[in-house]
C-alpha cells in the first residue's frame, strides 16, 4: 500500500464523509487558503445539518469548559451560544477551525468536547459531529503543536491542493464536493465484526497497543493507543458499510494510529484471509478453525460477536457449534469467547446439544 493515495483530494473528502457518518472526530491538515473550511461547510449542506464554526485563537478556555455562574447559591457552568444552538437542533457539525492557533490552555479545554461532546453543563446530542482544521504550526499565525491528548482523540487527514483541479475550477467554476456517506447508520453487526479484526491484530502485535511518540511533531498526529484503536474499529466497520475503497480505509486507519502501525494493521488484515462470519454462521458444521492463533482468535470472536449482535436463537446455536469445534483443537481460545456467548443467551433458546463436549470450556471460562 502506498501513502501517495492518501494525498489525493478526493480520498480526503471521502474519508471525511465516512468519519463524520461514523461519529469519529477528524482533523484536516493543510496549508492556509486551501479550501478546508469550504469543504466542511459543503459537507454540512450535503447532510442538511447546521454548522457552527468556532476558531480557537479567539476563544478562552471558558468558551469550552463553561463559564461559572452562581445562581441561588449553586455554581453552574454556562455553555456558550454555539453549543446551545447545536443542542437545540439535535444534530449538526461543530467545526473547530484553525486548531493549531489555539494555545495549550484552550486545547486542554477542548478535550472533553472532542471525546464526550460535553460543553459546560450541556451534553451535546450524539448526532453532533466534531470536525477540525489545522495548519502546520510553522504556517499558522502564532502556531502551536497539538497537545498529545487532543491529537490522540482525532483522526488526522492530509488536505492537499491539486493544481489541475484549481486551474479547472478557476476557469469553469469549482464543482460541489462529493462525499461518501452510508445510506443507513452503521449497524451493530458491522461494528462488532470490525472490533474483532482489530482485537485479532493486537493479539498478534501487543506491543502496538500503546506507543506514545517521543517527538513533539509526531505526538501531534495520529499514534496508537487503546482509544485510537477503538476509532480504527469503528472506522473499519463504517468503511465496510459504505463500501469504501481501500485507499479511503488506509487514509482513516493511518490517520488514527500513524503510518507504521496503520500500514502493518492493513497488511495483516489483507493477509489474514479470515472467513466471513456470516458464512460461518450459515454453515457452522463446515467450519475449520485456522491453525494460526491470531487468525483463530479473530474469526472466533467475530462469529460470536455477530451472533450476539443478531440476538436470534439460530445464530446463537450456530455459534455454539463453532465454539464446540474450536474446543477440540484450541480450548483456550474457545474459553475466551464462551463467556460472552453464554451470557447473551436469547430468551427461550434451548441449550446446545454440544453442552457435554463444552463442559471443560465452560469451566475454564468460570461459567460452571
Amino acid at each position: 500500500m502506498s501513502r501517495s493515495t492518501v494525498q489525493q483530494p478526493s480520498i480526503a473528502l471521502e474519508a471525511l464523509g465516512v468519519a463524520v457518518s461514523a461519529g469519529v472526530p477528524v482533523v484536516l491538515w493543510g496549508s492556509p487558503g486551501t479550501g478546508k473550511t469550504s469543504a466542511v461547510v459543503a459537507l454540512a449542506e450535503a447532510l442538511g445539518w447546521p454548522a457552527e464554526v468556532v476558531v480557537g485563537s479567539i476563544r478562552e478556555p471558558s468558551d469550552f469548559a463553561g463559564l461559572p455562574v452562581v445562581e441561588a447559591g449553586k455554581v453552574s457552568l454556562a455553555a456558550p451560544a454555539w453549543a446551545r444552538r447545536l443542542a437545540d437542533a439535535g444534530h449538526g457539525l461543530l467545526f473547530l477551525d484553525e486548531l493549531t492557533t489555539a494555545p495549550p490552555a484552550v486545547q486542554a479545554a477542548m478535550l472533553r468536547i472532542v471525546l464526550e461532546r460535553v460543553v459546560g453543563d450541556i451534553a451535546l446530542p450524539r448526532q453532533v459531529r466534531v470536525v477540525a482544521a489545522a495548519n502546520p504550526p510553522g504556517e499558522a499565525a502564532d502556531g502551536w503543536d497539538l497537545a498529545p491528548p487532543l491529537a490522540n482523540r482525532l483522526v488526522h487527514l492530509d488536505w492537499v491542493v491539486d493544481a489541475k483541479q484549481v486551474a479547472q475550477g478557476m476557469a469553469a467554476g469549482f464543482p460541489q464536493p462529493s462525499f461518501l456517506l452510508p445510506d443507513e447508520p452503521v449497524g451493530e453487526s458491522f461494528r462488532a465484526v470490525a472490533k474483532t479484526s482489530v482485537a485479532g491484530f493486537l493479539q498478534a502485535r501487543p506491543e502496538l497497543v500503546l506507543q506514545v511518540p517521543t517527538g513533539v511533531t509526531a505526538a501531534s498526529r495520529g499514534w496508537p493507543s487503546p482509544r485510537s484503536w477503538e476509532s480504527v474499529a469503528i472506522l473499519l466497520g463504517a468503511c465496510q458499510a459504505a463500501k469504501a475503497s481501500p485507499e479511503v480505509l488506509e487514509a482513516l486507519v493511518v490517520g488514527a494510529v500513524g503510518e507504521g502501525p496503520g500500514i502493518e494493521f492493513l497488511s495483516w488484515l489483507a493477509d489474514s484471509d479470515l472467513p466471513d462470519p456470516e458464512a460461518v454462521l450459515e454453515a457452522p458444521d463446515e467450519f475449520a478453525l485456522p491453525s494460526r492463533s491470531d487468525r483463530a482468535f479473530a474469526v472466533l470472536t467475530a462469529v460470536v460477536a455477530l451472533a450476539v449482535a443478531r440476538g436470534d436463537e439460530a445464530s446463537w446455536s450456530a455459534a455454539w457449534i463453532v465454539v464446540g469445534k474450536a474446543a477440540e483443537t484450541a480450548p483456550d481460545v474457545a474459553a475466551l469467547v464462551a463467556r460472552k456467548l453464554a451470557s447473551n443467551r436469547p430468551k427461550g433458546a434451548a441449550l446446545p446439544v454440544q453442552i457435554t463436549q463444552l463442559l471443560p470450556v465452560l469451566r475454564a471460562a468460570g461459567l460452571l
